[in-house]
C-alpha cells in the first residue's frame, strides 16, 4: 500500500494578487517551496541565457547585438505573470518534467489521465493545477477556498471541459516529493498557504458554495457563480489576473533591471567584438 504523503494533509494556497504561477508550483510540490522572488529569479535566468544564445546568433551572422535586445522579459510580467518555461524550470529542480498534453508522448494520458500524478492547467494569466495526492485526485485551484476532491470520472470530464474552454494543460512527470515537514514550513510559509485534511477541505468546499449559492439566489445572479466545479470564463479570469501587488512588482521590476543590466553589458561585448573584427578587416 503507497504510503501517505505528508501525514495525509493537502497543501493548498488561496489566491494572492496575481501569483497563481507561485501558487501552481507549490500545490504541485505539495508545500511552500517556491516564493515569487524565487521565480523571478528563475525568469531573469532565462532571460539571460536566451539574450546570450541571440547574441551568439547575432555574432555568426553578421547581425548587430543591439537588434536582439529588449528590455522586456518574455519569462515574466510586471503583473507578476510567468511563463511555462519558468514553471517548467522550477519543477525541474525536483526531477519533474512539464509536457504538453498534446503532444505525442502524452497519448497514454489523453486516454486514461488517471495514470498521471498531476496536471498544470493556463489560460491567459491563470494557472492552476489538479494534483492526484494519496491516491486522490484535488482541484488545487488559488482561486477555491480549499482543494476539491474529483473523482476519478470526473477527473476526464473536467479536463475535457478545460480542454473546450481553451485552456492549455500540461502533463507533470515524476517522482513528487512525499514530504514537506510541517515544523519547518513556517520559515518558507507565507500567508495564503495552509495545511487541511480532506475532510476539512470538503467541509470548506461546501460550506463556500452553500453561502455563493444563498448569494445568488438573493441577487438573482447568473448561473455562473454556483459552478466552482467548472471551468472559469475569460472574464473571470481577467478580472482575478488584474488584482496587483505593489511589493511584488517592485521585486519583479528589480530583478527584470538585473536581467536587463546583465543584457546591456552583453550588448556592449557583442558591439566591441563587432568593432576589432571591421579592424583586422
Amino acid at each position: 500500500m503507497e504510503r501517505m504523503s505528508n501525514g495525509g494533509m493537502l497543501y493548498h494556497e488561496v489566491q494572492e494578487s496575481n501569483l497563481c504561477a507561485v501558487h501552481c508550483v507549490n500545490t504541485v510540490l505539495q508545500g511552500p517551496f517556491f516564493s515569487e522572488f524565487d521565480l523571478a529569479a528563475v525568469a531573469a535566468d532565462l532571460d539571460g541565457k536566451e539574450r546570450q544564445v541571440m547574441l551568439e546568433g547575432a555574432a555568426v551572422g553578421g547581425f548587430s547585438s543591439g537588434d536582439f535586445f529588449s528590455e522586456e522579459s518574455h519569462n515574466v510580467s510586471l503583473g507578476g505573470d510567468f511563463s511555462i518555461q519558468v514553471l517548467q524550470k522550477a519543477l525541474e529542480v525536483w526531477d519533474l518534467q512539464v509536457i504538453p498534453l498534446n503532444c505525442p508522448d502524452a497519448e497514454p494520458a489523453q486516454i486514461d489521465p488517471e495514470l498521471e500524478g498531476a496536471f498544470i492547467c493556463h489560460l491567459h494569466d491563470h494557472w492552476f493545477c489538479i494534483r492526484k495526492v494519496n491516491g486522490e485526485w484535488y482541484n488545487f485551484d488559488s482561486l477555491l477556498a480549499a482543494p476539491q476532491h474529483l473523482s476519478k470520472f470526473y477527473l476526464s470530464a473536467f479536463l475535457d471541459s478545460l480542454k473546450g474552454s481553451g485552456w492549455s494543460i500540461f502533463i507533470v512527470k515524476g517522482n513528487f516529493p512525499q514530504e514537506c515537514p510541517m515544523s519547518s514550513s513556517s520559515e518558507a510559509s507565507n500567508s495564503f498557504g495552509q495545511w487541511l485534511s480532506p475532510e476539512d477541505a470538503e467541509r470548506i468546499i461546501k460550506n463556500t458554495s452553500s453561502v455563493q449559492g444563498s448569494s445568488a439566489n438573493r441577487s438573482n445572479d447568473n448561473a455562473d457563480q454556483q459552478r466552482p466545479n467548472q471551468a472559469l470564463s475569460r472574464e473571470e479570469v481577467q478580472a482575478f489576473s488584474e488584482m496587483e501587488d505593489d511589493d511584488l512588482k517592485a521585486a519583479i521590476a528589480a530583478s527584470l533591471l538585473d536581467a536587463s543590466a546583465a543584457g546591456a553589458n552583453l550588448g556592449a561585448m557583442g558591439a566591441s567584438s563587432e568593432k576589432e573584427t571591421e579592424k583586422q578587416k
